[in-house]
């Protein structure tokens, strides 16, 4: 399924093809929540080294939860076209799971504007993903980051969308 404004077409591109940034000042200013997930897979060994806190480079869970809201308030500086957002409420939250071995990672982004927040969620579970590889490669270089995906979106004229 393509992402396109509801008219059949890409957003971001003009009539002839070119990358434009989307004129979001004739819409309505609505309350626009987006949740995504993503999953870094390691070692069991590795995922109680990081619970127990006994990395060497510190709390990997609270530098990865903090990387993560840092990077949706800069998201628009990371990916082109996207508008920058007075953004009221970011959330970042990293649970074991076992089953992996590994750790599952969502994140939440709100606003109340013109435009969506599916990107800085996006970028937040993005960002917290990598910052849990870097802060255990030097005991795992083996861990795989996967599944990062849209959860669900509210908001705008698109109204609510949750993933299957």
């Amino acid at each position: 399924m393509s992402e396109t404004g509801g008219g059949g077409r890409l957003t971001h591109l003009d009539a002839s093809g070119t990358a434009s940034m989307v004129d979001v000042g004739d819409k309505a200013e609505t309350e626009r929540v987006a949740r995504a997930e993503g999953v870094v897979t390691m070692a069991p060994e590795t995922l109680a080294l990081i619970l127990a806190g006994d990395t060497k480079k510190g709390d990997v869970l609270a530098v990865s939860r903090i990387a993560g809201i840092m990077a949706a308030k800069r998201t628009h500086e990371l990916i082109p076209l996207c508008h920058p957002l007075m953004l009221n409420k970011v959330a970042v939250e990293i649970e074991a799971d076992e089953a992996l071995p590994g750790l599952r990672v969502t994140a939440m982004a709100k606003v109340g504007g013109k435009t969506g927040v599916e990107m800085e969620a996006l970028t937040a579970v993005s960002v917290a993903c990598l910052t849990i590889y870097d802060m255990a490669k030097a005991v795992d270089r083996g861990m795989t980051i996967s599944g990062i995906r849209l959860l669900e979106k509210s908001g705008g004229r698109s109204g609510h969308w949750t993933a299957a």
